[in-house]
């Protein structure tokens, strides 16, 4: 003992340097000394493996699931059975979490938010808002399997998917085309150098239309006194004459040729007639056609009341739409008496009848070197500007029931007409492009478009100007994607089929579920008084406006077709 330190017993090695291998001396004095402890265990541990501390006071053992650092591993002997006072003392031992507590970032709501919570709480939050989004999910699940079904039993499948022409068992089917091969169909034609003839006479129109707004809307009056023709293609003595001059080898209307040029759009049916004499093609439409109707909502998605007698049935809605369109286009215009009148006067009018304001322009288009293409095309009025007489096509959009459109026109036309006539354009695409073609088949240099409503949306016999329109025409067919050449390209298709049939009577039919149109050959007498149909059930048929259905407006609605003298 050197200064109250005991350095203890050194072995001595004789046989070099370092401890020696054995030595009793010190196994002795290690036995023979009380005071050190007995049965140590031994912990060997390579140079590879790292250390780790002695004593960690700043880790926190509360989670007991969190695995041990692998590092601690050589040091922990709690689970030895040579200390067994050792887990006692583990379990009663606990260290204090010494780590700060988070700072909040933005004041007492992001203190509250990071507020911890046990674990037990957690999860019945977790478990409550599961259960919620369950019920919602089964909430929508219901609502739209309801919805399906509803759709399901309204016009989309029962009403609107009728075919305009009830199929005779004797009828022979010849072909059909799918909309999808008039896609790719493009065909220039020269425009018409000047017209055959102009039948008819036309009032100016009033430009004070042009200011009306909603705020200062102007009742839609009722023209019962004016008539209106919706005559068909041979029944048209111009044309007939037209036909004996050869002035032409196809015959048709702008009502007709719109309808074959903007097929593809179509989604309710319709039927057309053809009628090959001799190396002459006639296009036709039945008495009470369809083609004498506009169309309401054909391309929209919202499903209308499948019942006719509804007031917003898609038959109804297309009787009103004529209706209104008829009585738009006598308005706006000055019922003065002056009038422009052309070469002959109306073809279909009797002597001292009071006619509606239109001109029936005969144009005549080349489709070949051999074959040409005469039509009858209607302009409503005539504008004079810079003494220069231009033409003008009137045509009005109606709305019915905001509900259905998703728009108040009365709100939104005066700050979002063009999401007002979007939605129109989506909701009917057809219509809007049979009425862009029929003026650019007309010539006309401005087409008016009004927009009209009901007073109130259960009374469709009353209802009012809201606000009135012009565009261009090829500068609207630019706008809705309208292509003149891919509409000529489909006229001039079925022209070139059509002239390969024999000669006879035949009828095209858009498939009132598929987007495809088929022919049929039907005998001579087809669509005559003398010829008798099959009778179709009552819930099938579809009947004549009357007066006392419509509540007088049949009057205006109804086509008055006259006998062409022999």
């Amino acid at each position: 003992m050197v200064g109250g330190l005991d350095a203890g017993a050194v072995p001595f090695n004789p046989d070099g340097w370092g401890p020696p291998d054995f030595t009793t001396t010190t196994v002795d004095a290690a036995n023979n000394d009380n005071n050190l402890p007995l049965n140590v265990p031994f912990a060997p541990f390579s140079r590879s493996e790292k250390l780790g501390r002695i004593a960690d006071w700043t880790r926190n053992f509360n989670n007991a699931a969190r695995s041990k650092n692998p590092s601690d591993s050589v040091f922990d002997f709690s689970n030895d059975e040579s200390f067994p006072a050792s887990a006692d003392d583990d379990a009663s031992f606990r260290l204090v979490d010494g780590k700060p507590p988070p700072k909040p970032r933005f004041g007492p709501k992001w203190r509250f938010q990071q507020q911890r919570q046990l674990p037990q709480r957690r999860d019945e939050e977790v478990e409550a808002k599961r259960r919620e989004a369950e019920k919602d999910r089964a909430r929508r699940d219901r609502l739209y399997h309801q919805n399906r079904s509803n759709a399901n039993q309204t016009r989309r499948e029962a009403a609107v998917f009728k075919s305009s022409v009830d199929i005779q068992p004797e009828w022979n089917m010849l072909d059909q085309i799918p909309f999808s091969a008039f896609s790719k169909l493009s065909f220039s034609v020269p425009e018409p150098p000047e017209d055959l003839l102009l039948c008819g006479a036309l009032e100016f129109y009033d430009r004070s239309y042009d200011r009306v707004a909603p705020k200062n809307e102007r009742r839609l009056e009722r023209f019962k006194n004016r008539n209106f023709f919706k005559v068909t293609t041979t029944d048209d003595p111009v044309i007939r004459r037209l036909a004996n001059e050869d002035k032409a080898t196809v015959f048709a209307t702008d009502a007709i040729l719109s309808t074959l040029m903007c097929a593809p759009r179509s989604v309710y049916s319709w039927d057309i007639v053809v009628q090959r004499v001799g190396n002459k093609l006639f296009f036709d439409k039945r008495d009470g056609s369809q083609l004498d109707l506009l169309s309401v909502h054909e391309t929209s998605q919202e499903p209308l009341p499948e019942a006719k007698d509804d007031i917003n049935s898609a038959y109804s809605l297309g009787v009103e739409a004529a209706y209104i369109n008829q009585n738009f286009s006598q308005q706006v215009l000055i019922r003065d008496g002056d009038k422009v009148t052309f070469d002959e006067p109306n073809p279909f009018a009797n002597e001292g009848e009071e006619v509606a304001s239109v001109a029936y322009r005969y144009r005549r288009w080349k489709l070949d070197d051999d074959m040409f293409l005469v039509a009858r095309c209607e302009v409503q009025s005539v504008v004079e500007v810079n003494k220069q007489r231009s033409f003008l096509t009137l045509n009005a959009l109606n709305e019915f029931d905001p509900k259905y459109s998703g728009l108040d026109w009365r709100r939104k036309l005066e700050t979002q007409r063009g999401a007002v006539l979007a939605t129109e354009l989506k909701n009917n695409a057809n219509k809007l492009a049979k009425w862009t073609s029929q003026a650019l088949l007309a010539g006309a240099d401005m087409m008016k478009l009004g927009y009209v409503s009901r007073v109130h949306p259960r009374d469709h016999f009353n209802h009012v100007i809201l606000s009135v329109v012009g565009y261009k025409p090829r500068e609207f067919a630019g706008q809705i994607n309208l292509n003149t050449s891919n509409m000529w390209g489909i006229v001039k298709s079925i022209v070139d089929l059509c002239m390969k049939l024999n000669e006879g009577k035949y009828v095209l039919v858009k498939d009132p579920t598929k987007p495809q149109v088929r022919i049929y050959e039907v005998p001579p007498d087809a669509f005559e008084n003398d010829y008798v149909e099959e009778p179709l059930p009552e819930d099938e048929q579809v009947q004549p406006p009357t007066e006392e259905a419509n509540g007088g407006e049949a009057n205006a609605v109804e086509d008055k077709e006259v006998d062409a003298p022999a």
